[in-house]
């Protein structure tokens, strides 16, 4: 079987790992929390560094640590997974969707604008599948209408906009280290921003509200979101190899540009957009169900009897079950969105692939799309 994502634990990590468990620091007081959260905070320009237990808890401190509530309106993309919209309407709020752009496959910015409305507090910007969003044009609207940034860049870290950092941008930033992405910690995430009172209050929501003088005393309810030491350590000593993991990630995605370049009535991920050149986060497939008469699902079906791991796109927020089933959404369609998600999927890409395996993915698929 080649597994859609491999993880690579070929650094520090057990070292670091002992380190831990000689010294006893398992919790999520040990030393090497501050540590992951320094190198962190630094490598993408950020102020604060606040470690957290996956990447769903660090939006749903985010959207708290911003105050968002009830009432509020935060502007998000459908096409996204659904961790996104889960914070919001976890907080109270109330999830505003946009579509997405056909090529990037990014919320589309031109959009944003037209659903702005006067409970509109907050933009979501959201980076998808290895390509960054349009980041100046969504600061530019949140500046003209007073509205705060929130960047999720789970799948971006060592991407950048513009030769600046994803993670960098907005008021309020969120990483996740699953171990589909470039760093991982098994589970674990991170929230990022530049302003003191923010990151002190995601401090106090993600350690279930303890108050430095008065532990046992709390005057708000938070969450127990903590990282643990030993997910720190690991994640220290992934981050240390982010430029080889960068590297192969790019050198992955543009084996398959190669190997993929003949097929034809299907859309490869793009190799850039007009402010980044791919990371490759996923190295995601659209078919043309008018060139080829198979759907995403067909084609995944018949890749995992060759014995090779596939994954779909998103599927669209307006049409999940648990959302169109509680009326949070009306009946309006995002074209874009609704077609990439019936059609687009992703092949094994992680960061244990090897060439040859790439050989034997790309082989698979144009026999199945030919």
């Amino acid at each position: 079987m080649i597994p859609v994502n491999t993880p690579v634990l070929v650094g520090n990590e057990k070292k670091y790992l002992a380190e831990c468990i000689d010294s006893g620091w398992i919790s999520s007081e040990g030393p090497f929390i501050e540590r992951f959260e320094s190198a962190l905070a630094s490598y993408v320009d950020r102020k604060h560094a606040i470690a957290v237990s996956n990447g769903s808890a660090a939006l749903e401190v985010a959207l708290a640590a911003l105050k968002i509530g009830p009432g509020d309106e935060v502007i998000v993309p459908t096409f996204t997974i659904i961790s996104c919209v889960s914070a919001i309407v976890r907080a109270g709020a109330i999830p505003v969707l946009v579509d997405c752009n056909d090529d990037d496959w990014n919320m589309s910015s031109s959009e944003i604008e037209s659903v702005i409305t006067d409970k509109t507090r907050a933009i979501m910007m959201i980076h998808i599948y290895g390509l960054p969003a349009d980041v100046d044009s969504i600061l530019a609207i949140a500046n003209r209408h007073n509205l705060f940034v929130i960047e999720d860049a789970a799948e971006m870290l060592g991407q950048t906009y513009m030769d600046k950092p994803c993670g960098s941008f907005g008021d309020i930033s969120t990483f996740s280290f699953y171990p589909n992405k470039l760093v991982t910690t098994g589970e674990g995430g991170m929230v990022l921003t530049n302003d003191d009172n923010l990151a002190e209050r995601c401090r106090l929501l993600m350690n279930l509200c303890f108050q430095p003088n008065k532990r046992f005393v709390h005057e708000e309810l938070g969450w127990n979101f903590r990282m643990s030491n030993m997910q720190a350590a690991v994640g220290l000593a992934q981050f240390e190899n982010i430029d080889i993991s960068i590297r192969k990630k790019r050198e992955t995605g543009q084996i398959y540009q190669q190997l993929l370049a003949d097929i034809e009535g299907v859309v490869l991920a793009l190799p850039k957009n007009n402010f980044a050149t791919n990371i490759y986060w996923v190295f995601g497939i659209v078919i043309n169900n008018s060139t080829i008469n198979k759907t995403a699902q067909d084609v995944m079906a018949m890749m995992s009897e060759q014995k090779i791991g596939t994954r779909p796109f998103f599927w669209p927020m307006h049409e999940q079950p648990v959302f169109t089933n509680s009326g949070i959404f009306n009946d309006k369609k995002y074209p874009v969105a609704e077609r990439i998600a019936r059609q687009g999927l992703y092949i094994p890409s992680g960061l244990g692939i090897t060439e040859s395996e790439q050989h034997q993915v790309a082989s698979a698929l144009k026999q199945i799309l030919n």
